[in-house]
């Protein structure tokens, strides 16, 4: 699975963008200096039912931003994603 398939299973599953969880987190602390990804595994586990893979992967967006690597961008792989750039506003906004 992709990242940004992750981040769009993540809104599925919660009804909330990937943007509007990570102020969520910001407001919580999850994002402070030091924190930790057990942190947001343990918020999302409680408050969403979500396993440790969508919460990873929403750690990965809250400590780096929303860009990842260009090792799977363009590949066939199924780690693929489209671009460096992951969408954070909701599928519905995802320009095509």
């Amino acid at each position: 699975m992709s990242f940004q398939a992750y981040l769009d299973t993540i809104e599925d599953k919660t009804g909330l963008t990937p943007r509007q969880l990570v102020a969520i987190a910001h407001e919580k602390g999850l994002d402070a200096p030091g924190a930790k990804a057990g942190g947001v595994v343990t918020w999302l586990a409680e408050d969403y039912g979500l396993g440790r893979g969508h919460a990873m992967a929403l750690w990965h967006v809250i400590s780096k931003g929303p860009t990842i690597s260009t090792k799977h961008v363009g590949t066939d792989s199924v780690h693929r994603d489209e671009s460096e750039k992951l969408w954070l506003d909701g599928k519905a906004t995802k320009p095509t």
